[in-house]
């Protein structure tokens, strides 16, 4: 049976190179109305045109010619910037989402990854207590996270990378099915990399299927969430009686691997920083340049389960080459949903799940 184009596949590929049907057309050479034609299914392409395709949007010839893959609507993720987002750059941030489900389902069937621990909180709790719920139910108890990827990843939830060349892309969750994901930008400072992570948990936390209508009240509930799962109150007061400077906030904010921003915020909501001492605490702060440059940063954080699905595979001498053809993409977007999860091989005692090869 001869394969079949699949109009989705081009879709997904022009999106992820954020080009409009206009825009492709004119790199392939041909009408905006053949594109339009193509991608409803109208028509089927020419090998020709097909080549001229793969070419201009870099994916192999085998992409157009795969299954259908599942969706991920824009209403399904959770956009931590999406007032500043183009549409351009949510659609290729959403087309590499489904690339890492390509990838999760070549991975899934081959070894047995943790399941999932995330507790459905909607419209059950506060942020406040839902942190506190979740660490209970986690058994975290009230000491600092010292590794928040590692700690999702064990939970059963799946972290990827969004390598955009832009800044306007911070992070985004997403439920799957019963799945979780979490896609985070390793671009970031360490500190803010791991406050995503918290945000994005306390997305899939309370807000699973589906936001409150007014996304800027879902945005602060998973900021107070965030603040509160990094930084429990109990422990943070015990420590902290009163804050003399900035200066004294930046060995601090090492203990709960948080941003002086952010523990000067969690500070001020417990009360032990006055309104005014918050008021020039911010704006020392600025003029400081902390606001786009950590103090004292502290190391990025990097994944416990890929390196070790990467370790298994290469004793079977199976390389990321081998999965990106298989699952018929360029082995640069494998690179782009790892990026820097992989760097560095998980410690003793610190691994998500012992995983095997099945």
């Amino acid at each position: 049976m001869a394969a079949v184009f699949n109009p989705q596949r081009l879709i997904l590929g022009r999106k992820r190179r954020k080009l409009t049907a206009r825009a492709l057309a004119g790199a392939v050479g041909v009408s905006p109305i053949t594109i339009s034609r193509l991608e409803n299914g109208a028509n089927e392409p020419e090998i020709e045109t097909v080549e001229a395709l793969a070419q201009a949007l870099s994916f192999p010839k085998a992409f157009f010619y795969a299954e259908d893959v599942d969706e991920l609507p824009a209403e399904a993720a959770s956009f931590r910037s999406l007032s500043s987002m183009t549409a351009k750059e949510r659609d290729a941030a959403l087309s590499a989402g489904v690339i890492a489900y390509l990838f999760h389902d070549w991975v899934a069937e081959r070894f047995n990854l943790p399941g999932s621990e995330v507790p459905n909180l909607r419209g059950d709790a506060t942020p406040e207590s839902a942190a506190q719920i979740v660490r209970a139910h986690w058994g975290l108890g009230q000491l600092p996270i010292s590794n928040m990827i590692k700690l999702l990843e064990s939970k059963g939830v799946r972290v990827f990378s969004l390598c955009e060349d832009t800044a306007n892309v911070d992070a985004f969750s997403c439920w799957r099915d019963d799945q979780p994901f979490v896609f985070l930008n390793t671009f970031k400072s360490a500190e803010r990399s791991r406050f995503d992570a918290a945000h994005e948990l306390g997305h899939l936390v309370m807000h699973k299927h589906g936001a409150p209508q007014d996304s800027r009240q879902a945005e602060s509930e998973a900021d107070r969430f965030a603040s509160a799962l990094l930084m429990p109150a109990d422990d943070v007061t015990s420590r902290i009686r009163y804050v003399s400077d900035l200066d004294s906030l930046i060995p601090a904010k090492k203990r709960w691997g948080v941003s002086v921003a952010a523990l000067a915020y969690r500070l001020h909501k417990l009360g032990v920083v006055s309104d005014w001492q918050n008021r020039s605490l911010n704006i020392e702060m600025s003029s400081r340049g902390y606001r786009r440059r950590e103090p004292e940063g502290l190391p990025g954080e990097s994944s416990a389960l890929w390196p070790q699905i990467f370790t298994a595979l290469w004793r079977e001498r199976i390389t990321r080459d081998h999965i990106a053809a298989e699952i018929h993409v360029p082995t640069s977007e494998l690179d782009g949903i790892l990026f820097q999860l992989t760097g560095r091989s998980s410690e003793a005692g610190d691994e998500p799940a012992r995983i095997r090869l099945v």
